[in-house]
Order: structure tokens, then sequence, then C-alpha cells
């Protein structure tokens, strides 16, 4: 890397140091502050959540399909949080005797991505106390980052460059927007918003830096491993959709018929689709950093692999 290219690194560090020392927020004080949820409201927009599609069921059942969504969508947060911290904080270490700036941005990073990680456990917590009981959230955040971890650095940065930028698209585009959501819910995603876009930019910035480092075979390699991380989430996904509709069934205050039980599974795994992997792989500034990076052909790999999921 050549001084000047260097030298606007670090200057990109400095500013997301300058803007996570402005945003710095506490959970108990800034966020929830003695508030709990309101069942009246919806938490997730009908944009993410896709509960437009379920024309079978009746606008309460839709926001209490909203809720399971919102309380999945939080918990889905916490769970790649985990891999997150625990790569940057890897290929963090580059810096510990470097560019110092960059140092403290990654520290800033890891001790807010911890923050972030108990808020999510909280918010579950409440959601539990006004949500029938027998909601599940099966995956459980050390394995899958255990197994997320076992892909080579470049594939788990890109997917962390993905997860960084659809949570700001959902934020600003659907849950920012929307004057329908449970106040507290929307305060969740404005504050976690308000860090999250300084760790875009440093996602970012290491993923750059280490693709400037590997052989074209390793990029290759990459590339492969991304969709295979891809595959893992939908996997994920599916799992979670099962879970959350057997929930709904069994909660909603009536007895479902079969094909209704099948057709809100089919409905959550959609939005979980849209949410967590079509949102992020149709960001164009993903686009626009991963076709920096790969060639025609890798690129047609990865839209191929997309193509095939659902």
């Amino acid at each position: 890397m050549n001084f000047f290219v260097a030298d606007q690194t670090t200057e990109r560090f400095a500013r997301c140091i300058a803007a996570s020392q402005r945003v710095n927020w506490d959970i108990q004080a800034d966020v929830i502050r003695g508030r709990k949820f309101d069942i009246g409201h919806k938490f997730l927009p009908d944009g993410l959540s896709k509960v437009e599609d379920m024309v079978f069921l009746t606008e309460t059942e839709r926001r209490y399909v909203s809720q399971i969504q919102g309380r999945t969508y939080a918990n889905v947060f916490g769970l790649v949080e985990r891999f997150i911290n625990a790569k940057i904080l890897e290929v963090g270490q580059d810096h510990v005797l470097g560019d110092q700036i960059a140092m403290e941005a990654v520290v800033r990073f890891s001790n807010e991505e911890l923050k972030h990680q108990e808020l999510f456990r909280q918010i579950d917590r409440m959601c539990e106390e006004v949500m029938p009981a027998g909601y599940s959230f099966a995956p459980d955040p050390n394995d899958v980052a255990k197994a997320v971890l076992s892909k080579g650095t470049w594939a788990v940065l890109a997917l962390t460059l993905d997860i960084e930028l659809f949570t700001q698209t959902h934020y600003r585009e659907s849950i920012d927007p929307n004057d329908t959501l449970s106040p507290l819910f929307k305060d969740v995603f404005l504050y976690h918003w308000k860090e999250e876009s300084q760790h875009a930019i440093i996602d970012e910035l290491e993923w750059v830096r280490h693709d400037a480092s590997v052989s074209p075979e390793e990029r290759d390699t990459g590339v492969t491993e991304f969709i295979e991380l891809v595959g893992a989430v939908d996997g994920i996904l599916q799992g979670q959709a099962a879970a959350d509709a057997a929930y709904f069934a069994e909660t909603c205050g009536r007895q479902m018929a079969a094909e209704e039980v099948v057709a809100v599974e089919s409905g959550m795994l959609a939005a979980y689709r849209w949410q967590y992997i079509f949102s992020g792989a149709q960001h164009p500034h993903f686009g626009k950093v991963l076709g920096g990076m790969i060639t025609a052909e890798q690129g047609e790999r990865i839209q191929s692999a997309l193509g095939s999921i659902g």
C-alpha cells in the first residue's frame, strides 16, 4: 500500500473513531429507558416481514407474525455479531504494532459489538415477558461462529460486509420511516444503526486490505467459501422459519388448518431470505466492492448460487 492510500485509510479509521465517540450510547439510559414492549404494535415493518403476502391471516395475526419475526430479527443480529466480533479482533491483530488509529477503531468496534450482543439478549428477555411461552431460537451463537470461522478470512469478511450493509438498508428504508411500529423496537435499531454505520466502513477497509494480500487461487477459494456460507445461512433460516411458524400456530389463539401452517412457514422463510440474504446481495455498494475483487466467472458463480435459493 502506498503512503497516499495508507494516509487515506488511516483518515477513514479516524473518522470512524470520531463518529463512534459522538454517537456512543448506553443500553438502559438511552435505548430501553424503563420501557416495555407493547404488543399492540408491530415490531417489524411489512417491507421486511412480508406479512402482506399472508392474505389468509387477520390483521391481528399479521401483527403477531411481525412480533415473532421481530424477536427473531434481534436474535439473528446477536448471533452474527458473535462471529463478526471474533473475526474483526483476529484481523485487527495486524494493527497492534502498526497503525494505532486503526487499532483504536477496531477496539471500539469490538466493544460496541459486545454491547449489541447484550442489548439483543435483553430484548429477547423483554419479548419473553409479553409474548406466549414456547418461542425457540434454535441456532447456538458459539456453534454458528465456530462453523463460520472455519472458513477463510476472505469469505468471512465478505459475509460480514454483506450483513453490515443490509443492516443499514433495513433501518433507513423500512424501520425508520414507519410510524406504526413499536417505539421501543424502533429505538433499538436506531441506536444499533448509529454504531453499525461505522462498522460497515471498518469491515470494508479490512476486507479490501485482506483481498490485496491473497493470490488469485486463494480468492477463488474465498468465493467458493462465501457461497458455502450463504448456503449455511439459508439452512439456518429454514430451521428458524419452521420453528417460528410452529410457534405461531400453537399460540395464535385459533386452530389453524395444516395448509395455513405450511403457508405461514413458507411466508416466513421468504421474508427471512429477503432480510438476511437477498437484501444484502442486491445492495449496490456490496456489489461494487465485490465486483472490484472478482472475475466475471466468479460473479456468475455467486449469482447462480443465489438464484438456486428458494
